[in-house]
């Protein structure tokens, strides 16, 4: 039996770094494209804040092809709809046949997924979906994996926080209401190195900015974020 065509939706972080790590191993699917939303205004991954060419030297280092989504500075949920529906269109004109996404257990977002996916006949695979998240963050570190923390909520964290690589130790001192592997949007991870990588990327540490996005359904109206950017070396 044929493997099914899939394409992976790549954040740049830990947990996409493991579900691909799982997939690749799954003889069922033939992974062979990347795909991540980036910014193009400001030129970096969404949410995570990457520059486009760390990104592309993480791809390079993991020997896929990467196709990016670009989405405008503040995308409406119409504009944002129209953009994903045009590369979801470009996908299924290429023959793929499922996708696999890094969720663990938020089950709004894999409904909402699912349901975006349903009209165009893609198939979505969870290879995290329901692991114990501090079981799982262990085994990626036992397992060789390296990452830096890139972003992290200001609810939680000063600035000192990014800019860490994620160890052991700096798991077992997160704050308790902090979900280890960050699923509820705490923190944001680059990784670098790893079993699936050809070669480590090489970076250096950037500069740490704060920046205050609008959530309306949060007390003030808003949520704050550190960012550490990652130049390469």
């Amino acid at each position: 039996m044929q493997p099914h065509k899939t394409y992976f939706n790549w954040s740049s972080g830990k947990d996409s770094s493991f579900a691909l790590f799982l997939i690749l191993k799954d003889q069922a699917y033939n992974v062979d494209l990347l795909v991540t939303t980036i910014n193009s205004h400001y030129n970096r991954v969404s949410m995570h804040g990457l520059r486009r060419n760390v990104l592309e030297a993480q791809t390079k280092a993991l020997n896929l092809p990467l196709k990016t989504i670009e989405l405008p500075e503040m995308p409406s949920m119409e504009d944002y709809e129209v953009i994903i529906t045009k590369a979801t269109n470009y996908l299924v004109a290429a023959n793929y046949t499922h996708c696999v996404f890094g969720d663990i257990f938020l089950e709004d977002l894999r409904t909402y997924r699912d349901n975006n996916l349903k009209p165009f006949n893609l198939t979505p695979i969870y290879p995290l979906w329901k692991m114990d998240t501090k079981e799982l963050i262990t085994k990626f570190i036992n397992l060789g994996f390296k990452a830096v923390i890139v972003c992290a909520k200001a609810e939680f964290f000063d600035e000192e926080f990014v800019g860490q690589t994620l160890t052991h130790q700096l798991i077992e001192d997160l704050p308790k209401e902090v979900d280890v592997c960050g699923e509820n949007g705490e923190f944001h991870t680059f990784c670098y190195n790893g079993p699936i990588f050809s070669s480590p990327v090489t970076y250096n540490l950037g500069e740490k900015t704060y920046r205050e996005y609008n959530t309306p359904n949060t007390e003030n109206g808003k949520s704050g974020f550190w960012f550490c950017d990652i130049v390469l070396d």
